[in-house]
């Protein structure tokens, strides 16, 4: 069930990836072979939010060793209403203290090598560079990987999320100038919304209301020594 969330999480939320990444995937370099290299391009993005699902799902597996699974998910929906409720000002204030403008400026600059060298192995490079892009897109994502406090599932969720992203993005690097400025800023706004039932959903499951799939209730284990019966 959370693999086929995470799909449809990337899927549905793709549209947004439009918005703000589909600049990066219309300037590609184009070569001979246009749908292996926009391939490849994607299956770079599917590797990097691979690893961060991994990484951040390996965090969520030692909150939980300390009894914090409901509180996680309930505090990761309040902190994704937090993030859409807060006024842009505000949030690019928090960008510079975290220095995620920064990183921006380290990436360009690696972008402007990879779109130099029209290889199969650079576009490959500009996808895993382009998944470490700022994105609150992704940064969702990583909240469910963290939610399932698991590494494994953390890194197939991400991967799912990516996957799930690839039909709308290879389109969009293959169709080039057929989406213009216009939708994709109509498209990027429909993330607050989505983000709104994200939250919702994390809120929901740390609530603990028995409500199958969306709130499931958690069972715990009875101690073993209960089970042993002296005669």
């Amino acid at each position: 069930m959370e693999l086929l969330t995470g799909f449809l999480v990337g899927l549905l939320g793709s549209f947004h990836c439009i918005g703000m990444c589909g600049p990066i995937a219309l300037a590609l370099p184009r070569s001979n072979s246009m749908l292996l290299s926009r391939s490849l391009y994607n299956i770079g993005r599917v590797i990097t939010y691979s690893f961060l699902g991994l990484l951040f799902g390996l965090l969520g597996s030692r909150l939980e060793m300390f009894g914090l699974q409901r509180i996680i998910s309930i505090s990761l929906g309040v902190l994704i209403l937090l993030t859409v409720l807060t006024p842009a000002s505000y949030r690019l204030k928090i960008s510079n203290m975290l220095g995620l403008y920064k990183l921006v400026g380290i990436l360009k600059a690696y972008f402007g090598k990879m779109f130099k060298q029209h290889s199969k192995a650079s576009m490959l490079m500009i996808g895993i560079l382009n998944g470490l892009l700022p994105c609150g897109f992704v940064y969702i994502g990583i909240t469910g990987a963290i939610a399932l406090g698991d590494a494994v599932n953390g890194m197939m969720f991400m991967a799912m999320f990516g996957l799930g992203t690839i039909p709308v993005m290879l389109g969009t690097s293959l169709i080039g100038g057929a989406i213009n400025l216009n939708l994709r800023q109509k498209l990027t706004k429909l993330l607050p919304a989505f983000s709104l039932i994200l939250a919702l959903i994390f809120i929901l499951r740390g609530l603990n209301l028995g409500i199958p799939y969306v709130s499931p209730k958690l069972e715990h284990k009875p101690d073993s020594t209960q089970d042993v019966i002296c005669h």
